[in-house]
């Protein structure tokens, strides 16, 4: 390049084609429509290649990002998919879930002075492309199909994100492994806790039929606890057991009034909804309403999954309750953007003190109080004081409590010698998922309490390691 003569400029990063606010709001389909492969092409040429690729280092299941970005960019779409299913069993459902910019984009060096590479919209681009024009058994690393025949047996308790990377991680190392699922449908939080609109059902029931086409057998309607217990599967003949129950009991706020008709836990309103299809209530048979006016308290994305659901199933006005401000939200960013822009209202610094009844024990609203931040808590986030004084009423016909879930305590408590902490999450060994019990691992929300799809196949990936390891010192 001559002296004086300009850079050349990077492209630009490519937008996400999405449903109009106006229209989405009234239907379940997919808000973002995914990339082309014109523009899933162009993005990944945005990636500068590095020799020590931050990226890597930030995704808890340690893909080879630059890797698959080198391929999609010279068109060979397949050997990127190949790459990218040696480390991420479920790409199209993480391209489309995982916080990628508190991730692999935050720590993109190209961010630095210009936009991050996209990362996730060329993995949900490349899990597409796998799951609709390569097919999902295909699509296993290197043509491997898993399972051998005479390979040990590994019980993997709950179909989550963790216990379905378990699955397809020991499938494909010749192990026989049976997942077991307590509801009807397998899937897990990928399935009664996410709305359609972010994560397509149809994506969720191909990307499981990859990990069954490893040779993975899942069992619905299998409770462990109750139809077998961890150490009954023990004695029938498994070599090793991982829990991955996630963290489904919800928590409520204790106030007066919660126990009034209208007041759901999120977890409640999301299962009827997702799981149990109650948006289409007539052709099926599970009920839900939320009258005109939906308080949602919480400032996660539970929360915004919940606000959006209730827009979509016929409220007027939807709120969000929040106790510290915009920037403290946990939820992410594109979220409360998508939220914002349905026409979801925001009262940020708001805190709840009753819930007010209305006719026949039903909620009439919630009375809420301003609040402003103090100094920061544990969190790290500031904390939020009561303003005495600034009471006000919020109109409600139903209130969902969205503030966070714990531990189902079944799994700790019909194994003996399993340790638990006072919270009720599973003690284990943080590189290996090793519980007080030999031969059983866990890992993902039932340890570490609710987080992120990916931390928990991060979680998975980890356990599934040191599981091959004692199957093969232990003979």
């Amino acid at each position: 390049m001559s002296a004086g003569s300009a850079r050349p400029k990077r492209p630009a990063r490519q937008k996400m084609p999405e449903q109009p606010a106006r229209e989405r709001a009234a239907n379940f389909e997919q808000v973002a429509l995914g990339l082309s492969q014109e523009a899933a092409v162009a993005e990944a040429s945005r990636c500068l290649g590095c020799k020590r690729p931050k990226c890597v280092e930030s995704c808890p299941v340690a893909v080879d990002i630059p890797g698959f970005l080198a391929h999609v960019k010279e068109g060979r779409f397949e050997e990127a998919i190949e790459l990218l299913r040696r480390k991420n069993a479920l790409p199209a459902v993480c391209g489309r879930v995982c916080p990628q910019e508190n991730q692999c984009e935050g720590s993109c060096v190209l961010g630095r002075k210009d936009e991050p590479v996209a990362i996730g919209r060329v993995e949900r681009f490349l899990g597409d492309y796998a799951l609709k024009r390569v097919g999902t058994a295909a699509a296993a690393p290197g043509g491997a199909h898993g399972g051998a025949p005479d390979g040990p047996r590994v019980a993997v308790v709950g179909s989550g994100p963790a216990g379905l990377t378990v699955a397809g991680d020991l499938a494909l190392e010749g192990c026989r492994v049976t997942v077991f699922e307590a509801l009807h449908s397998a899937g897990g939080v990928l399935r009664y806790g996410i709305p359609n609109f972010r994560l397509p059902k149809d994506v969720l029931d191909a990307e499981l039929d990859y990990i069954r086409s490893l040779g993975v057998e899942i069992q619905v309607n299998a409770v462990i606890g109750r139809l077998f217990t961890i150490p009954s599967l023990l004695a029938s003949g498994y070599r090793a057991v991982f829990v991955g129950t996630g963290a489904g009991t919800p928590h409520f706020l204790g106030l007066p009034g919660e126990n009034l008709n209208g007041v759901y836990s999120a977890n409640e309103f999301l299962t009827r909804v997702n799981l149990m299809q109650a948006y289409r209530f007539g052709e099926v048979d599970t009920p839900i309403s939320v009258g005109e006016n939906v308080v949602v308290v919480g400032g996660g994305n539970v929360a915004m999954d919940a606000a959006r659901v209730a827009l979509r199933i016929g409220a007027r006005q939807v709120t969000i309750a929040y106790r510290r401000s915009r920037a403290e939200m946990p939820a992410r960013a594109e979220e409360a953007v998508h939220a914002e822009e349905e026409g979801i209202r925001f009262e940020m610094l708001t805190n709840p003190t009753r819930i007010l009844p209305g006719s026949d024990f039903q909620v009439g609203g919630i009375e809420c109080l301003r609040m402003e931040l103090g100094e920061p808590d544990a969190s790290g986030r500031r904390r939020p004081v009561p303003k005495p004084g600034t009471e006000f009423v919020i109109p409600a016909d139903t209130v969902v409590i969205a503030i966070g879930s714990s531990a189902n305590p079944l799994v700790q408590q019909t194994t003996p010698g399993l340790s638990a902490n006072a919270r009720g999450y599973i003690v284990t060994d943080e590189e290996t998922g090793l519980t007080s019990i030999p031969g059983v691992y866990a890992g993902g929300d039932v340890v570490t309490g609710s987080a992120t799809v990916i931390q928990a196949m991060g979680a998975g990936r980890r356990a599934s390691r040191a599981i091959l390891e004692q199957l093969s010192t232990s003979g």
